[in-house]
């Protein structure tokens, strides 16, 4: 561990797409010893086009967290609104963000994924690191059962992502892809590991199904705090925050789970959220970090606050709407 003395706590934040983007807004206000892990399984827009096109990681996810930690500057503001800006035309550039195309072009220039990456860093003033979660790209594809009761098989990010049917269990393809050595490295000299929030099958269960990664995850002097969902999207419909876990401990039953961060205003059943919590190893520490505009996104402020609260050990909880259950 190396959380200590005058130096503030290593973080990793494991995740993709808004998700990790949120956690990285707050994860920024409580470190500057930060470290993305992004997964590389999207195969749609502008990101599926260059996959397709060049064979290379796509890039959007990794855009994404990139722009998240830039400086709070007029310098890091304006170039992550570089990166993130989008084409629109008639032609073969529609929809293409700008940042897509000049991580592509680090990498081709460069030879290496990773330092690509980090000049994009060094362009915005990012406040941390961001590094994909394995070396090639990868699929991803669930196992779903229908209304009907039949079973199937979606195949694609961007279909399991929109998955109308109950998905009972997700995996990668390639199945045992290569980790990359450097987010290996980083999980294990991490003194905390943040898994969450995000679409739960498409951006966080996938570091746990990449083998090294998920050992490192296991072996860790880490902590891991598990950030719950403020609702269920497309392909958690009608899942509640302990079918999260339980999805999350099925496919990765041995994993401990040191905190897990829920909105009281998200939870129904209080007793039985704290109980499965307890089962992985854990504590259960509700917070309001809801936005206050009523959309289903984490607050970075409130985020950071509720963060801080497990890193001191406050996990004392707050009272849930009426009629939710009591906390204790």
């Amino acid at each position: 561990m190396t959380g200590t003395g005058d130096h503030r706590p290593a973080f990793v934040a494991l995740g993709g797409g808004h998700g990790l983007s949120g956690t990285l807004a707050a994860l920024r206000r409580v470190t500057d010893r930060l470290t993305a892990v992004v997964t590389v399984a999207d195969d749609g827009g502008s990101s599926g086009r260059l996959r397709d096109e060049l064979g290379v990681l796509p890039p959007g996810d990794l855009r994404m967290a990139l722009s998240a930690l830039c400086d709070d500057s007029d310098w890091g503001r304006t170039w992550r609104d570089v990166l993130q800006h989008r084409f629109t035309s008639a032609g073969d550039l529609d929809q293409h963000a700008v940042g897509n195309l000049l991580i592509v072009a680090l990498w081709e220039l460069l030879g290496d994924t990773v330092d690509g990456l980090d000049w994009v860093g060094r362009l915005l003033g990012a406040r941390g690191r961001v590094l994909p979660m394995a070396a090639v790209p990868l699929a991803i594809e669930a196992d779903v059962v229908r209304a009907d009761g039949s079973t199937g098989v979606v195949r694609g990010q961007s279909q399991v992502a929109v998955a109308r049917d109950r998905i009972v269990a997700v995996r990668l393809v390639p199945e045992r892809p290569p980790a990359l050595p450097e987010s290996v490295a980083a999980v294990e000299a991490a003194d905390w590991v943040v898994l969450g929030p995000g679409s739960w099958y498409t951006s966080v269960i996938p570091h746990l199904l990449v083998p090294d990664l998920a050992a490192a995850l296991h072996r860790t002097a880490a902590r891991r705090i598990l950030v719950l969902n403020l609702d269920a999207d497309a392909e958690t419909a009608g899942m509640g925050p302990c079918e999260h876990l339980d999805a999350l401990r099925q496919h990765a039953p041995d994993l401990r789970v040191d905190a897990v961060i829920a909105d009281p205003g998200s939870v129904d059943d209080v007793d039985e959220l704290e109980a499965r919590t307890r089962a992985a190893g854990g504590h259960l520490l509700l917070r309001q970090v809801r936005r206050g505009d009523g959309t289903p996104r984490h607050d970075a402020l409130r985020l950071a606050a509720a963060i801080s609260d497990v890193v001191e050990g406050h996990l004392g909880d707050v009272e849930p709407p009426t009629g939710r259950g009591s906390a204790r």
